[in-house]
């Protein structure tokens, strides 16, 4: 058929004609995009070429905005012994804010003298983990401070009767009424010892300044440790902005770690690990050597090298953040 023929051609033939400009503007695009996707990976978009994948591990971020009144109110209940059954102790007698967050000891005692069976774990970023205790029960920093003063274990005390004690303190019960509006009450009592928990964060650590863009920031074999770290295994389950305290995990997966129970536990944060001996939640690992040796062991099957434990170890020292503007230290034994 010839082009001067299709005015008497049917409809279907005219509507294919007159697509053929549209049909081979299709047809050129689709040939310069090939040509694009197929050139040397030099010539392509920079911005998508030189991207580098995120790292699995994020900076510490700064601490949220509180109320002064509240947090400042926290702080002082939170080394107040009123709030033990008997007076004879603060969050503060195994949390020491002075070093770790947390103390030396591989079990503290409750208030009969018995010791209690978990390693008692740093309250410093305790609020950047999912769930808290090593077993991961608590949700909320509340329902942590209330799981404390009330257990036999902990505290010991009566809630209410914790709250008549603060009440006929007038000093105190100013200073409640002052942050909430009125005297001393159950969920003010928990919230301000939340607010001020949520405070305790630690940045400014050397692998978060790595992290914003300081190479120097790590040494050679520290960066070689990170590495490691990812490539046998650990980052798995230590990763996010507290590297841990995301997930649950079982422990001794393929060899045993540790023989007491729970089986599963909440994996603990690494973030200022080199200063929390002793370690696991039996608190059989005394240094941080062992530890490595022993997850690398139990938990990824890997028989660990002098060389490479040491250069995992080196990665974790540079995990100690700032408190208050001063590096967190280990507490004493």
């Amino acid at each position: 058929m010839g082009l001067t023929e299709l005015s008497d051609a049917p409809r279907a033939v005219k509507s294919l004609f007159r697509s053929v400009p549209i049909v081979a503007g299709g047809l050129a695009l689709l040939f310069v995009l090939a040509v694009t996707l197929g050139a040397d990976p030099e010539s392509r978009i920079p911005a998508l070429q030189d991207a580098a994948p995120p790292e699995p591990i994020m900076p510490i971020p700064p601490a949220p905005a509180a109320d002064p009144l509240k947090l400042a109110l926290g702080e002082r209940l939170f080394a107040d012994p009123r709030l033990s059954a008997d007076g004879s102790r603060a969050c503060t007698s195994c949390h020491d804010m002075r070093t770790n967050g947390a103390d030396a000891n591989r079990h503290d005692k409750a208030l009969d003298g018995s010791e209690v069976p978990f390693n008692t774990s740093t309250v410093f970023n305790a609020a950047l983990s999912f769930r808290l205790g090593w077993e991961g029960k608590l949700r909320t920093l509340e329902a942590q401070a209330e799981s404390v003063l009330e257990s036999p274990q902990g505290m010991g005390a009566n809630v209410d009767e914790v709250l008549q004690r603060l009440s006929a303190a007038p000093e105190l019960a100013h200073q409640f009424k002052e942050a909430y509006g009125h005297g001393p009450d159950k969920a003010n009592l928990l919230d301000a010892i939340a607010t001020y928990e949520r405070s305790l964060l630690t940045p400014g650590s050397r692998f978060d300044h790595w992290l914003g863009g300081d190479p120097a920031a790590l040494s050679a074999e520290e960066q070689d440790g990170y590495q490691l770290f990812k490539s046998i295994g650990c980052i798995s389950c230590h990763q996010g902005v507290n590297v841990g305290g995301n997930l649950f995990e079982r422990q001794g997966i393929f060899h045993p770690l540790v023989s007491p129970p729970p089986e599963i536990v909440r994996v603990p944060s690494l973030r200022n690990v080199a200063t929390t001996p002793p370690y696991f939640h039996d608190g059989s690992a005394s240094t941080l050597d062992e530890a490595v040796r022993r997850m690398g062991n139990a938990q990824l099957d890997q028989t660990l090298s002098d060389q490479q434990m040491k250069a995992i170890v080196a990665f974790l020292n540079t995990l100690t953040g700032t408190y208050r503007g001063a590096a967190v230290v280990a507490a004493s034994p």
